[in-house]
């Protein structure tokens, strides 16, 4: 007779346990954006998000946790419970904190729900600095060694990573100021407290077109329609064509051990709103190219991406620790 009653009060644990992983979402969820307001992660986010909600039928409760070159959102979700109610919101940075020495985190430890999109970085400046393309910058660079203020994000961040490249194909010493996030990055670059950063062209061209700051290039291989005046760095810089393409990208996570269950419902959900015309309108308006992707696909091209950037900030010494020290195989 107990051992009736014990079988059937597992039968019921188990019927109750998936009921409940049925339920999913049964109340709302967070969304921890790891960059501040109005920079490039936060548009995006906030863009996607409505259709993702309409689908789960629970709001996303979206909050912007900074610092730390988004380290501070990324082990905030990571001290959670692995139940699908935390997401993290976010761009590139955690797949090079390993060699910057900023966490022992990277996407390995996080599920891609979807990475949504890729950006193009552009390089920016202040309306009164005293170049105009991306040649007279790094001339000017070389001619004031340490003297330019470079707007960043932080090691680890697009302006780094770029300002790496340039580092290893020019002598190019600048002082890096940094920010949280593009959005007040650029703001501060208005009233000149930077001279000039690399962007993500999405943000940047909203600030080019309304006069408030002038684009000096676009780091990549062809001009843009979104900023048509913008010229390529390989015309000037032929050896950057071995970088490119490449961009910041902008994606939704959960904790790896989430259910399989939960992560397929967060999966349909935001596949729902990259979908949606609106959103891929956003994207195209602002330079971004879609990529919707999840899973196994996302993960591949995850590591594709730490790969090649891991070693670009390792082989121009930005980079604290070696990209092989965690098993990051050289492309």
């Amino acid at each position: 007779m107990i051992g009736k009653l014990m079988g059937a009060a597992a039968a019921l644990a188990l019927l109750v346990g998936v009921a409940s992983a049925g339920d999913f979402p049964d109340r709302d969820i967070q969304g921890i954006i790891q960059w501040g307001a109005g920079g490039s992660t936060d548009l995006v986010m906030r863009s996607v998000s409505p259709e993702a909600e309409k689908v789960l039928g629970r709001s996303i409760i979206m909050t912007n946790k900074t610092g730390g070159v988004g380290a501070i959102a990324t082990q905030f979700v990571a001290s959670q419970p692995a139940d699908g109610y935390t997401l993290l919101m976010s761009a590139e940075n955690p797949q090079l904190y390993k060699v910057m020495g900023l966490s022992n985190l990277d996407y390995g430890d996080f599920y891609p729900v979807n990475v949504l999109a890729r950006g193009v970085p552009v390089l920016v400046a202040n309306n009164d600095a005293p170049f105009n393309t991306i040649k007279e910058l790094v001339d000017y660079v070389q001619a004031n060694p340490g003297a330019v203020r470079m707007g960043s994000t932080g090691p680890g961040g697009l302006p780094s990573v770029v300002g790496g490249m340039l580092a290893a194909e020019t002598d190019f010493k600048v002082t890096a100021v940094p920010f949280d996030g593009d959005g007040p990055a650029l703001t501060a670059m208005q009233g000149g407290a930077v001279d000039f950063m690399p962007a993500v062209l999405g943000v940047a061209a909203e600030h080019v077109k309304a006069g408030r700051i002038k684009v000096l290039g676009i780091i990549d291989e062809e001009a843009s329609p979104i900023l048509p005046d913008a010229k390529p760095i390989t015309a000037d810089y032929p050896e950057f064509k071995k970088y490119l393409p490449w961009g910041p990208f902008f994606g939704v996570f959960v904790k790896r051990d989430t259910p399989d269950d939960v992560k397929a419902k967060l999966v349909e959900a935001f596949k729902a709103g990259a979908e949606k015309a609106d959103f891929q309108k956003l994207l195209s308006d602002r330079g971004y190219v879609l990529l919707n992707i999840s899973g196994d696909e996302a993960d591949a091209f995850l590591r594709k991406w730490q790969s090649t950037t891991a070693w670009v900030v390792y082989d121009a010494g930005i980079a604290k620790k070696s990209p092989e020290e965690f098993g990051i195989a050289k492309p």
